[in-house]
């Protein structure tokens, strides 16, 4: 095949057509819409050229037509002289002639035809007339659509653009002209990145690729960014695309309609912080003060406003405050601070969060920070202090010293805000907040909902710091109120422990004692006052005193109870359980009594540990309830445990089940009375534990070799 064949071919399927060839369209253009029709005449008035859209519009055949006078054909009698003066015309001077012409149809009708007549000439000289025609009414049609369209795009207060099938823009109203602060002419052949490089060309890429490939129109798709109309400013507009084809199907491009929603967005925006501001709040209310513990507080507000509220937050307590100090702890204005950490929290989300918390006061620290610092202001005011944009020439008051502030300049802090705690009227430390790099500055609602956070934790921590103190001072108060060196008893060996509450718990009135006798003879106590705090210590020392006091008068236990619940009834509200025994080591004889106390266990060695089966009596201060002495012998390894309720009583499980436990536990006899004491609290007790625990074992100690 030559070239001449080749082009008479044209183009490889699928291959775009040469430069200059012709491209095929599909039906369904503007002049498929008008049904134009090609009449050509000679210069006698007859018929020599008829399209097939002429025999559609005037309804007579090619056959019918050709060679025909169209005048005589399409034109009524009395229209007769206007046509052929026109035709003369155009045909003698060669002037265009457009208008309306009423036509006659073959059906006999009259139809209005917009015409546009004009003289051809050959090559011989010879003249025609070229009669271009569509119907009238479509004409108006097409040319209403069009001008409303073109006033449409242009009067619409909406951003309207259409691009090509390439995704650049063919076509930009006014509207979208000053959204995007380019104009018109600026946009046309060019993409959205190159028109709108001010914002993230990504999400608009793939938004237009789908809707372009599947025909999908998304509807109110939200960018948010900047154009060169507002620089300075974010806006935030709804994006609506769809896919534009013409009457065959053909991709034409894609048309975008943009509304600026700024103000929407924000106060949308703005509703939502309000939402997340309450959130937190009702957060606080439930998750802040879930214990009486100080540092789990202090760690709870640190933990709720991180990342909700900061990137990075410490709470710092005044040292002065934890070491009791009365109102007006807060050092004067322009005066140093004091500050213990009790707890940090961060995103750790970046190397910046990171370096900001290397800068932080390590948790357990004290740290001392000179007057120009701002929390050390802070609390001095009692006042929030805010640096909404921190410079260079801020970070020497935030961080404690000139190798901090290197490490905050490098996390790239970038807001900084400091709010007081006070709870009822005093100053007890402060909430330090730290945002990094690109988040948001601090603003005044911001600071409201620290002030608001903080008010409220610094109740719970002033709770905490109340009931640590007084703990504090009732487990002191308990401690000296216990024997305060290892207790002696003829013929028997003892082992004892006490450990009060879990760290979350008030000191409790648990005790126990080993009194000395005449004749050798010992007592054996222990108690457990009920309630807690420093009333149940107190109670439990008058106790003790009691006790070791009645001791001393060689009374049988029983006389010894009834004593004591005496004793307790004269102190008001006030009740205890007690077991009292008193051996014997010349005859081996143990006698003992409960009153509402927990059985001891009796371990003899061969036989399996027994809980012994005593009159349990009433605890002391019931009053008037007899008390019953049981009497026992004992021999050489025997071991009687004796115990308060704290150490088998759990609101998870049965008393029997854990009775069950202990005895289990003592039926091994190669540990030795320390290492049973310590088999039994590492087994039955926890850590977080809600009542104290007394223990102590006695074991009968072998007769003492007679002296040489």
């Amino acid at each position: 095949m030559d070239a001449a064949d080749a082009a008479r071919a044209g183009p490889a399927a699928g291959a775009p057509a040469p430069l200059g060839l012709p491209t095929p369209s599909d039906p369904g253009g503007l002049l498929d819409v008008l049904g134009v029709a090609a009449v050509v005449l000679d210069a006698a008035g007859r018929i020599a050229l008829w399209s097939p859209q002429a025999e559609e519009l005037f309804g007579w055949t090619a056959e019918e037509a050709l060679g025909s006078k169209a005048a005589r054909l399409m034109v009524a009698p009395d229209q007769l002289d206007l046509v052929l003066g026109l035709f003369g015309e155009v045909m003698s001077a060669g002037e265009t002639w457009a208008g309306v012409f009423p036509i006659r149809h073959r059906d006999g009708s009259t139809r209005p035809v917009e015409f546009r007549n004009m003289r051809l000439q050959d090559r011989h000289g010879a003249f025609y007339a070229l009669g271009i025609a569509a119907d009238e009414a479509t004409v108006r049609d097409v040319e209403r659509d069009l001008a409303l369209s073109v006033r449409m795009v242009a009067q619409s207060p909406i951003g309207l653009a259409v691009l090509d099938a390439d995704l650049r823009y063919i076509m930009v109203n006014p509207a979208l002209a000053r959204i995007n602060g380019l104009p018109v002419e600026g946009h046309v052949g060019r993409s959205v990145h190159d028109a709108l490089p001010m914002i993230d060309p990504a999400p608009i890429d793939a938004v237009m690729h789908e809707v372009l490939a599947t025909g999908r129109p998304r509807l109110n798709h939200l960018t948010v960014g900047r154009t060169s109309a507002d620089p300075d400013h974010d806006h935030a507009w709804s994006v609506s695309y769809f896919r534009l084809e013409d009457r065959a199907g053909r991709i034409l491009g894609l048309a975008t309609s943009v509304i600026d929603v700024t103000e929407q967005h924000r106060s949308g925006a703005e509703a939502a912080a309000a939402r997340r501001r309450l959130a937190l709040i009702a957060r606080a209310s439930a998750r802040i003060g879930s214990t009486l513990d100080l540092d789990t507080t202090a760690r709870e507000l640190a933990e709720l406003v991180v990342p909700q509220l900061a990137d990075v937050a410490a709470v710092d307590v005044l040292d002065a405050v934890l070491e009791g100090a009365g109102p007006g702890a807060a050092p004067p204005i322009g005066g140093p601070a004091a500050f213990r950490a009790l707890a940090l929290a961060a995103t750790h989300t970046s190397e910046g969060v990171r370096a900001a918390v290397r800068a932080a006061d390590p948790t357990g620290s004290l740290a001392r920070y000179p007057a120009d610092r701002l929390v050390a202001r802070c609390v001095a005011t009692g006042e929030p202090v805010l640096v909404a944009h921190v410079g260079p020439e801020d970070l020497p008051e935030i961080a404690r010293d000139a190798q901090a502030a290197d490490v905050l300049a490098e996390a790239g802090l970038r807001s900084y805000l400091a709010v007081p705690l006070i709870a009822r009227g005093e100053v007890l430390g402060a909430l330090d907040l730290k945002r990094i790099r690109n988040a948001p500055p601090f603003d005044d609602d911001d600071v409201l909902l620290a002030l608001e956070l903080a008010s409220r934790a610094a109740v719970c921590i002033d709770n905490a710091r109340w009931y640590q103190n007084r703990r504090h001072a009732a487990l002191t108060l308990q401690r000296h109120l216990l024997p305060r060196h290892r207790p002696k008893a003829v013929g028997l060996d003892l082992a004892y422990r006490y450990q009060p509450k879990g760290a979350r718990g008030e000191a409790g009135g648990d005790w126990f004692d080993a009194v000395p006798q005449a004749g050798d003879r010992s007592a054996l106590v222990v108690g457990d006052v009920m309630g807690s705090g420093i009333n149940a210590a107190a109670t439990m020392g008058q106790l003790r005193t009691a006790t070791r006091t009645l001791a001393g008068l060689e009374l049988d236990p029983a006389q010894v109870l009834r004593h004591l619940d005496r004793t307790m009834a004269e102190i008001e509200e006030s009740m205890a359980t007690c077991v009292y025994a008193d051996y014997d080591p010349a005859t081996g004889q143990c006698r003992i009594a409960l009153a509402g106390h927990p059985p001891p266990v009796l371990v003899r060695r061969g036989r399996a540990p027994e809980l012994l089966d005593l009159p349990t009596g009433a605890p002391l201060g019931v009053g008037g309830v007899p008390f019953e002495s049981t009497a026992l012998d004992l021999a050489a390894g025997d071991r009687l445990v004796l115990y308060t309720d704290g150490l088998v009583e759990t609101r998870e499980e049965p008393l029997d089940d854990r009775l069950a436990t202990l005895l289990d536990l003592l039926a091994d006899p190669g540990p030795t009375l320390e290492e049973t004491c310590d088999l039994l609290l590492a087994a039955l007790r926890r850590p977080d534990g809600d009542d104290d625990v007394a223990l102590l074992i006695a074991e009968v100690a072998p007769p003492a070799d007679p002296p040489d």
